[in-house]
């Protein structure tokens, strides 16, 4: 029998690289897409009739409105706002350039007055609007890092199946749903997808001679709410799955947000066959249970 509270002390604070934090080749490429643009808007900075040069200029030349959306940090070409006085809802289409008409110009004018751009341009707040662009794109790319952080741990645990001998869509698959896995393996896991009304998808999935593993994966750097509903649920598949012949489920969690929600992590632990963390891993628990 394993200790929990031993086991839980292994837990680590961060698996982030390098890349984690900002990816900056997404963010040279997002910028170099419209850097032309960019440099066109370029021609208002420290303007003395900024209105008038900025209608010339959209007139001249439309596609720059399609950088817009990216001076405000927002990444649709659509946006919305609503008067100050609670009036008209209007849509603003940044990535459709209509024809020449001075309503277009018109409100084109008032979004830039309203937003404060026309503000940040012509009283120089700016001095070049590639390196702001490039700027807001590091700060909107800050908001990957959830996404990159799912994807690091995923790809931790991918590296020791590998190490394991498993080889990808032959002995281990990704992303597998029920439903594939109970016609590619014929097994049938209706006892944890409610008879199939639950759409449910394993991070991996481990063939060996006798048994299928589906295996969820995950890191919690920061506590909340989510960390108990997942504990939960987990528990649940794995008391679903006890009596499903051929069928095992797997849990690889780690992190220190779990410290905040040891309760809950620890019900699952008890009751859990297979649930592991990185250090785990590292003594290869991969190797020593699937078989």
């Amino acid at each position: 029998m394993r200790n929990f509270n031993e086991w839980l002390s292994e837990f680590r604070n961060s698996i982030a690289d390098y890349k984690y934090y900002i990816d900056f080749d997404k963010v040279h490429r997002n910028v170099n897409d419209i850097k032309v643009e960019l440099n066109i808007l370029n021609s208002l900075i420290g303007s003395k009739n900024i209105e008038t040069d900025f209608e010339n200029l959209i007139r001249k030349y439309p596609e720059v409105l399609k950088c817009i959306p990216l001076l405000l940090a927002v990444r649709a070409n659509e946006i919305y706002c609503q008067d100050e006085n609670g009036g008209h809802l209007y849509k603003f289409d940044f990535g459709k350039y209509p024809p020449n008409s001075h309503l277009h110009y018109e409100r084109c004018k008032y979004f830039m007055r309203e937003t404060g751009l026309f503000d940040l341009l012509e009283n120089h707040i700016v001095n070049n609007l590639v390196d702001y662009a490039t700027g807001v794109e590091t700060g909107l790319d800050s908001n990957g890092r959830k996404n990159r952080g799912g994807h690091l741990m995923e790809n931790l645990v991918e590296q020791y199946i590998v190490d394991a001998g498993f080889v990808k869509n032959k002995t281990y698959f990704k992303e597998m749903r029920i439903k594939d896995i109970e016609k590619k393996f014929n097994l049938d896991l209706s006892e944890i997808s409610n008879k199939g009304k639950t759409v449910k998808r394993f991070d991996f999935v481990i063939i060996t001679e006798n048994t299928v593993y589906g295996i969820e994966t995950n890191f919690y750097a920061s506590s909340g709410s989510k960390l108990n509903e997942t504990a939960r649920s987990y528990k649940q598949i794995s008391q679903e799955s006890q009596d499903i012949e051929g069928f095992a489920f797997v849990w690889i969690t780690d992190g220190s947000g779990w410290f905040d929600a040891r309760n809950n992590l620890e019900e699952t632990f008890e009751v859990m066959q297979h649930i592991y963390n990185i250090k785990d891993l590292e003594e290869g628990i991969i190797k020593e249970v699937f078989k």
